[in-house]
């Protein structure tokens, strides 16, 4: 199992993720991530909400091996078409070490919803904005085939589907690469079953379909022994990604990128 880090994007400053980013490569970790949002929930946070894909692009520059990508992306932020073609570039800039992580957002019950309302989108219903995932991967899938001379990525990103619930995990499993949910969900084994049981039925093949799970950075999820980690791998996790909150510390994360390389 992949072990990756994330690093909160809320009050961050990017001299400190780009700090933090070297050292998760120095230390052995496999895959760096970060979150799409615009503004901190309680709308609080000092001094704001660095954009994730400027980051990941910047840090394709100073990084070399690490994997990189969105966790996970609203489809409503960015038209796919354009999407299509920023992925495409950041896998020409980063060497094709991108996960791209997409998904329908949060709902009206969550409180992102309030950075959509204040950059004028409508929260649509549930049933849209899933449909919308759909959409837009079918859009990117499309313009990357080379259809009428778009950019064309190399290889084309796998395409790995937010979610909470089986709608998400049946729309990851039919049209995406992997699917992502929280490592802690009571019914993981359920949507991981879901998901590759839609992609069976959509005549699509078993193999390379990514399972990835985040969880908070904590020593038990670095040691293989670790019942936790154990339970995930039983559900077929193959992508462990661990939150570390602003501002950082790269001694940190290289105590337990050091952890993670002995219990290899």
């Amino acid at each position: 199992m992949k072990t990756d880090l994330l690093l909160i994007p809320m009050s961050a400053r990017y001299r400190d993720m780009r700090a933090a980013a070297l050292a998760a490569e120095e230390s052995g970790f496999d895959g760096l991530w970060t979150w799409d949002h615009l503004r901190d929930p309680d709308g609080s946070a000092e001094p704001g909400v660095p954009e994730a894909w400027t980051v990941l692009t910047a840090l394709a520059e100073v990084t070399r091996k690490i994997a990189l990508g969105p966790l996970v992306l609203n489809v409503a932020n960015r038209h796919p078409g354009v999407l299509a073609n920023m992925a495409a570039t950041l896998q020409a800039v980063s060497g094709g070490r991108l996960l791209l992580g997409i998904g329908a957002g949060g709902s009206r019950r969550t409180p992102y919803a309030a950075e959509q309302q204040a950059i004028g989108q409508t929260v649509e219903r549930d049933e849209t904005r899933a449909r919308r995932v759909t959409e837009a991967i079918e859009l990117m899938r499309r313009l990357w085939s080379g259809h009428a001379g778009f950019l064309k990525p190399e290889p084309p990103p796998p395409i790995i589907v937010g979610g909470f619930g089986p709608r998400m995990a049946a729309i990851a499993g039919r049209h995406g690469d992997g699917f992502n949910t929280q490592a802690m969900h009571p019914r993981l084994a359920d949507l991981v079953r879901v998901a590759r049981d839609a992609r069976t039925a959509a005549g699509r093949e078993a193999s390379g379909f990514i399972v990835t799970v985040f969880a908070g950075l904590d020593e038990r999820w670095l040691r293989p022994d670790s019942r936790g980690r154990q339970a995930l791998a039983s559900a077929g996790v193959e992508r462990l990604i661990l939150l570390t909150e602003p501002p950082f510390d790269p001694d940190e994360i290289r105590g337990a990128g050091r952890l993670l390389a002995a219990s290899r």
